[in-house]
């Protein structure tokens, strides 16, 4: 739901193109944790989210300024978003199912489930919370219809995904996005492509060191 997220995910994803651009390949595991900027969002339904960010940022004025400037850098960063789409709703059975994809499909599923959700929720206004949009997710992990259904109907990976909420907290992370590399630096923001491509550099350099 972040949008700096989405735009972050696109610059990292930009930054590891540039190096192999460059000849420098990185051998990269990516995956995704859960973390929910707004738990108290409605399980049930879903509200427009100029409404919310009005609520949040002090009225309909200075909310649509933020949303004209995430829409703006989105589009600098080569995404369509279309804010006035877009639906606000709780995210924990989405991040349930990525879970899912995670465990039994592997990090490529999740990715593809991710930029699922992202275009889902940033672009076409869809309710990520609604079944059969995170049915149409889980397909395009690769995840047969009867297994997401069964699981969305089930309370599995809700301990799991609940503790990494915690853990990301314990960890210090209180916003996103942030980045986590190799389990040593962690990158907060949406950072410019030249900021992951400088921090994935020295990564690289050091593991070569290291061997």
């Amino acid at each position: 739901m972040c949008p700096w997220c989405s735009i972050g995910k696109k610059r990292f994803e930009d930054a590891v193109q540039s190096l192999a651009d460059e000849g420098t390949e990185i051998d990269l595991q990516v995956t995704f944790r859960p973390f929910q900027l707004d738990p108290g969002a409605p399980v049930g339904g879903a509200t427009p989210v100029a409404e919310a960010y009005a609520k949040k940022f002090g009225g309909a004025e200075k909310a649509q300024k933020i949303l004209d400037h995430v829409t703006r850098v989105a589009a600098e960063t080569g995404i369509t978003f279309h804010m006035d789409r877009a639906v606000r709703a709780n995210t924990l059975r989405a991040h349930r199912l990525m879970h899912l994809a995670l465990i039994h499909h592997g990090p490529a599923a999740q990715r593809a489930m991710k930029q699922h959700l992202l275009e889902s929720y940033f672009t076409n206004g869809e309710n990520v919370a609604d079944d059969e949009v995170l049915i149409a997710a889980a397909r395009t992990a690769g995840i047969p219809r009867e297994m997401a259904q069964a699981w969305l109907d089930s309370e599995e990976g809700d301990v799991e995904v609940r503790r990494d909420i915690i853990e990301a907290g314990e960890l210090g992370i209180a916003a996103v996005p942030t980045f986590v590399i190799d389990g040593q630096w962690a990158i907060p923001g949406a950072q410019d492509v030249e900021v992951f491509a400088r921090a994935l550099r020295r990564m690289h350099e050091k593991s070569l060191t290291a061997e």
